[in-house]
This record gives structure tokens, sequence and C-alpha cells, in this order.
């Protein structure tokens, strides 16, 4: 009997199913759910389109904005603060140029020779400073930044300066030591120093410095105050130079075509 009762009750369901796919009012409800469906996929569509070309608008507008100058305005005379930094060639010198440089940047290395060759030419005209800027991401950095200001308590900033540029690969804290022995400075006051909470002090001054003119690389200069970034070759530290001995009526010296 259940399966008798099931054969009576299909038929009866077909029926009901035909009537209602018949239904005019259903059919038209069916047709306005795919009309809605097919419509609200063409919007997004074009939502897509229009989001694409909103973006591709502000791309050539942020192009056509003036970009910020990477580092300080190069076209700005900027305050150096020279007191207590280690230099040489006369205070007086018509020409300061200053260094933010640190011991274990291969570019800063690059640059020495330049520099050395800079005050060779220009002799007293110059006065050369140096500024600390050891970067963060050169673990040795700061250690040989601080060993360099001990050295120079013992008049030796220079001395000890070319040692470690000549062993840049090599400037762990037993080798900073071996180096201030071979200049023959007193060590107990030479690690007295190193250690020195004053001493890290001017170091992080420097380096602080550094940061509020936007410096953001190793080496950058400031030739009486104007910025010049990187490693550059003689001719553009000269030019500068040269437009600031020609502004105070002084002469420029010839420069050898040699080194």
């Amino acid at each position: 009997k259940p399966m008798t009762k099931t054969q009576d009750e299909s038929p009866l369901n077909s029926t009901s199913t035909s009537r209602t796919l018949s239904d005019p009012v259903t059919l038209a409800m069916l047709v306005g759910v795919v009309l809605i469906m097919a419509i609200s996929l063409m919007n997004m569509r074009n939502l897509n389109r229009v989001a694409l070309a909103l973006d591709e608008r502000v791309k050539r507008l942020e192009a056509l904005l003036p970009s910020e100058p990477e580092g300080p305005d190069p076209t700005a005379v900027h305050k150096i603060r020279m007191d207590g930094s280690p230099s040489k060639g006369p205070n007086n010198a018509p020409v300061t140029i200053a260094e933010f440089s640190e011991f274990e940047c291969p570019f800063c290395l690059k640059a020495d020779p330049i520099v050395k060759r800079i005050a060779e030419v220009y002799k007293d005209q110059v006065r050369i400073v140096w500024k600390h800027y050891p970067l963060s991401m050169h673990r040795n950095a700061m250690d040989a930044a601080l060993a360099a200001e001990a050295a120079g308590n013992q008049n030796k900033f220079w001395e000890y300066h070319d040692k470690l540029f000549a062993n840049q690969k090599s400037l762990e804290v037993q080798n900073l030591q071996r180096y201030a022995k071979e200049l023959g400075l007193d060590m107990d006051r030479f690690e007295k120093d190193r250690l020195n909470p004053e001493t890290r002090k001017r170091v992080e001054a420097d380096v602080a410095e550094a940061e509020a003119l936007r410096v953001s690389a190793t080496p950058s200069f400031f030739i009486n105050g104007r910025f010049l970034r990187g490693a550059q070759p003689f001719e553009s530290l000269a030019k500068l130079i040269d437009e600031e001995l020609t502004k105070r009526n002084l002469p420029v010296p010839p420069k050898s075509s040699s080194n």
C-alpha cells in the first residue's frame, strides 16, 4: 500500500509543477530575475572599467606633480655645526667642506682619495670637516666611529681614519684596538674614551644633525653649506669650490690632470 500511495501522488505533483511553470506571473518573475542578474553583471563590468580609468588618471596626475627632492635642497645654503668635529685645514679657509661619512661604507672609501686630492689641489683654501654618519646597515660602523673619536682625543683622528679605510673589511673591536696600538696610542685612555658615553653622544649628535638635514646616504658633502650627494668625481666638488672662491674674488688654482 505505501507504494500505491506514492504512485497515486506522482501524477498530482507533475501536474502541479506543470501548472506552476505555465503561470504567467511566475514566468514574468523568472524573466525579471534573469534580467536583474544580467544588468548587475553589466554594471559590475562597467564599474571595473570606471575604476581602471580612474586609477590611470590618478597615476597620470601624480606623474605631473613635482616630486619632492631626495635629501637636502641643493640650491639652498645649509648651516652645518662644526664645533668639536675633526677637521684639517685652516679654520678661516674660504671654503669649508663638511663630509657626512662613515668607515664601513664602500662609497665613502671610494670618495676618500677624491677628498685627499681636493686638499692637495686647494691647500689652505679649503677646510675639511668630518661628520659621523654610521649607517645601521653596517654593523661595525658605529664602533669604528667611536674608536676614531677616541683616537682623535689623542690628536690621531686622521691617521686612524686612514687606518680604518685601509682595512675597511676588518673593523671588529679587536682590530680597532690593534690599529690604535700600531699608531702608538695610550691604550688605557683609548679604551676609556671609546667606551665613554660622552663619545657616543658626540657621534649621535652628528647622526641627529644629518637626519634633521634629511641626509639619507653616505658620503654627503656640504661645500660652504651647498649640498652634494654621493661619491662624486673630483670635477663635481671642484666646480662648487671654484664657484665659492670666485664669489670671494679669490684665485682658482689650476688642476692637475693626474690622479
